[in-house]
């Protein structure tokens, strides 16, 4: 006993005989113990989301002391007593001792009201039984002495200390775990919502592309009508949200490589065909087809609205040259030159000689048709198999004419040398009659003929045609008149010579009643012609107000979003102010871009009309509405672009500590050498700039620096991975070395904690703490520190993982760590090794 006395003197002692022993109960040392004491609970407590502020207040009714012992065991106790009364709170600290006594600890006298001395013999016991502290006191050494000896109870409390210094080093390295797992799982679930994303757009351009490709033209206007109309409504409604949906991917792609450069993770590679490049690629597939899609809608109306009218002009042609040729056949089979006098022979001769010259005048009119059934074959015409079938009709019917014609001509011409006498007037009648017939007819087609123009300039030539006609009318009312005359001379022959003239004249059925008829007819409708042309005009008037508005608004609107795209530039490289003033400003501009969106509409609107009205081409502006929406979108794009750029530039600037005359500094070289003033440098700019910097390298180096500014390998550095690169060296980001050391403490703490240090955790006795009072009572809260790490493995197993860390996270290493295949493997071990180096890219997970 001497000897120690006399150890402990020289390692812990002043040389003083006379130590004053009372300075260990002074009140400072009483202050350290208690907070010594509540922070190893609360470092349990914080498992189950609570903590204590007083000890003696806290656990006095019992329930978070079983709350305690409930973190420390793992296991459920019995269900506690909620009552606010003293039997309550008794009733809770028994069965926190109750569970103690269950796990093989003997309490001999202690409950939740026995004195202190009990509680001290207990502590003792727990501690040489579970902890290997050998009992160097007994209670009635420390309660019944007045004096107790201080060196003793400063050998023993040391060993307490020892014992539980290694439970803080593990709560630090598992909060290092979780918080490097926390980031790897918060970046893990930004590549899947990336994927998902891109996914979900290419599947739409997928589908949409098939459906724009679609050249199967349809058989009326209505149908293309509303082919377009769809068309439009795709443009409205569907795909102004893939436009957004393909910048937020852009934004959230360009947010995951930034906050994985911060973390100092390897940059994110999307799956196959779901890089930004190749969703921008399908992007301009789509609009490229789009354009052609458009474009071959307007050329298919355009056509249909050319057959409608070809086919309905060839109707009319085919109609009236039937309703002629009607009766004509059975007309050249007759045989009356054969029981005709010589006058009637003659007057046969002369009409056949008419009816030829009629014949002849139609020619022009079958070949029209003819004409016009060839162009709309050419058209590809739906209903061409019935026009060919009705024009082969009129050309056989034509051709039969012609034989009939020849061959009853040559009877007459055989029977003419019998003639003698005609009578010239009803010859000389039939001949002018004839063509006058057919230009009152022509003048009937032409003025009822439908027309279809685009342009003012159009309906004018019209209207003027139609004037010149208009003049020529004076010059064959009189050739009508002689006509006339013709006849009414005939008619007084007759009278005054008493011919006998049975029947019409022989020469033509051409009556004046007919005359007259289509004149009157033709006199109707030029004033209906009039009103049409009149209509027509307005409507082009109309057409053109609608193409001066929308050329009015489209000059306006393309050179200003060219003006914001160029002052968005200028922000984006300017160094005036600090980030937030530039991130405020360009806020700015994106407010007033969205305010600027309803005369976006406007013109849209103004579009839709002048397609609704087949307005093609406008010479008042060379912005197009396809120009506009291009550059509209690029701008939302763009604005929304930099903004994204600028905040993640704070975000860099935040997370590396980086000054704004720093930043400056950074921008004012990235632009020097910017030399194209695009915001990019290209490689033989950056190379430049770091040689610029002091950098001595080779290829191998250069390359090796660009796989780190430029993981996508696009040729360019941006400025936010110029910051990134610059402030690289100087980060304090965790790295795999260092999570590789926090899963060695936790694996090292094992060896000598092993199934001891659980019960030792359960079996210890805080209600005694709580219950006691006394100088003698407050020295057991040294028991806070325990456990030093003696040793290390390089393997952890699931236990220690599940003890350590949360339950999410523990399952999250335990899913992804290898078997540990070491010689000093034990069944259940795990390669926390491999999984470290796996989450900074420095091998395979």
């Amino acid at each position: 006993m001497d000897h120690y006395d006399s150890q402990q003197t020289n390692d812990y002692m002043q040389p003083e005989e006379d130590w004053d022993r009372d300075l260990l109960l002074d009140p400072a040392w009483e202050k350290q113990q208690r907070k010594t004491f509540t922070a190893w609970c609360n470092s349990h407590l914080r498992k189950a989301g609570t903590q204590i502020e007083n000890i003696e207040e806290d656990f006095r009714d019992g329930l978070k002391l079983m709350l305690l012992l409930e973190v420390i065991s793992g296991e459920r106790l019995a269900k506690p007593e909620r009552g606010k009364m003293r039997v309550h709170k008794i009733s809770n600290v028994n069965k926190a001792l109750d569970f103690i006594a269950s796990k093989g600890v003997k309490l001999v006298s202690i409950g939740a009201e026995d004195d202190p001395l009990t509680n001290l013999n207990t502590a003792f016991d727990v501690a040489e039984k579970y902890l290997d502290i050998p009992k160097m006191l007994d209670a009635e050494d420390i309660v019944g002495t007045a004096r107790p000896d201080e060196k003793a109870i400063m050998t023993y409390v040391s060993s307490f200390y020892h014992a539980f210094s290694g439970a803080q080093k593990a709560e630090t390295a598992a909060n290092r775990i979780c918080k490097v797992l926390a980031v790897n799982q918060e970046n893990e679930q930004l590549m899947e919502d990336y994927e998902k994303l891109a996914s979900d757009l290419l599947e739409w351009i997928r589908r949409t592309i098939p459906w724009l490709e679609n050249r199967v033209p349809e058989n009326t206007m209505h149908a293309m009508q509303q082919k377009l109309e769809d068309f439009r409504d795709y443009r409205r409604l569907h795909k102004p949200p893939k436009v957004q949906e393909k910048c937020q991917l852009e934004i959230n792609f360009n947010t995951l490589q930034t906050k994985l450069r911060l973390s100092n993770r390897p940059a994110f590679m999307p799956s196959e065909g779901r890089m930004v490049s190749d969703i921008n690629n399908a992007w301009g597939c789509l609009e490229q087809v789009e354009k052609g899609y458009e474009e071959w809608l307007l050329n298919e109306i355009r056509r249909l609205e050319r057959l409608d009218h070809l086919a309905e002009k060839f109707r009319q042609k085919a109609s009236i040259h039937e309703a002629w040729t009607d009766g004509k056949e059975a007309m050249l089979r007759q045989k009356d030159y054969e029981t005709a006098t010589l006058s009637e022979i003659k007057a046969l001769l002369k009409k056949h000689e008419a009816f030829e010259s009629d014949l002849a005048a139609h020619q022009d009119r079958v070949e029209q048709i003819a004409a016009i059934a060839q162009e709309l074959n050419e058209l590809d015409y739906y209903d061409s198999p019935s026009v060919n079938a009705r024009c082969q009709k009129i050309c056989d019917q034509w051709d039969n004419l012609g034989a009939l014609t020849q061959k009853r001509r040559e009877a007459l011409e055989r029977t003419e040398k019998l003639l003698e006498t005609i009578d010239q007037l009803y010859l000389e009648y039939a001949k002018r009659a004839a063509p006058f017939n057919n230009w009152m007819e022509g003048a009937m087609e032409d003025l009822q003929d439908t027309f279809i123009v685009h342009t003012i300039e159009e309906i004018q030539g019209l209207t003027t045609a139609h004037e010149q006609f208009k003049a020529t009318l004076p010059d064959a009312d009189k050739e009508r008149l002689a006509i006339l005359g013709i006849h009414n001379e005939v008619s007084k022959i007759v009278q005054t010579y008493h011919v006998n003239m049975a029947g019409t004249n022989p020469y033509t059925t051409i009556t004046p009643q007919e005359i007259n008829g289509k004149w009157d007819h033709v006199r109707q409708l030029v004033p209906r012609r009039d009103q049409a042309l009149t209509e027509e005009h307005a409507r082009q008037q109309h057409n053109e107000r609608l193409r001066k508005q929308f050329g009015a608004q489209a000059n306006v609107i393309g050179p200003w979003i060219q003006t914001k795209m160029e002052e968005i530039g200028r922000i984006s490289i300017e160094m005036h102010g600090t980030l937030e003033d530039q991130l405020s400003h360009l806020r700015q501009y994106e407010k007033s871009i969205v305010n600027y969106k309803p005369k976006i509409d406007q013109l849209e609107g103004d579009h839709q009309l002048i397609q609704e009205a087949l307005i093609f081409d406008n010479k008042h502006t060379n912005y197009t509405m396809e120009h506009i929406r291009v550059g509209w979108e690029q701008l939302l794009t763009t604005i929304a672009r930099t903004i994204n750029e600028v905040e993640n530039q704070i975000l860099t600037r935040d997370a590396k500590g980086i000054s704004q005359e720093q930043m400056n500094e950074f921008r004012a070289s990235f632009n020097h050498f910017d030399r194209k003033k695009t915001g990019m440098m290209d490689t033989d700019d950056f190379r430049a700039c770091l040689i610029s910097m002091g950098y001595n390298m080779g290829e191998a180096e250069f390359a090796r620096i660009m796989s780190i500014v430029d993981p996508n390998r696009l040729g360019v550095v941006t400025f936010q991975a110029f910051i990134d690169f610059m402030s690289r060296e100087t980060a304090d980001t965790d790295t795999a070395d260092q999570v590789m050391a926090s899963f060695k403490i936790l694996a090292g703490d094992k060896l000598q904690q092993g199934g001891k240090m659980q019960t030792a955790h359960a079996a210890f006795t805080p209600p005694g703490f709580a219950a006691v009072s006394g100088r003698a009572a407050l020295r057991l809260l040294d028991f806070t520190a325990f456990l030093t790490t003696l040793s290390s493995q390089n393997y952890i197993t699931m236990d220690e993982l599940r003890r350590e860390l949360p339950p999410d996270q523990a399952e999250y290493c335990i899913a992804r760590m290898a078997p540990y295949t070491g010689p000093d493997s034990v069944p259940g071990a795990l390669d926390y090794m491999s999984f470290s180096t796996a989450l900074y890219g420095e091998s395979d997970l």
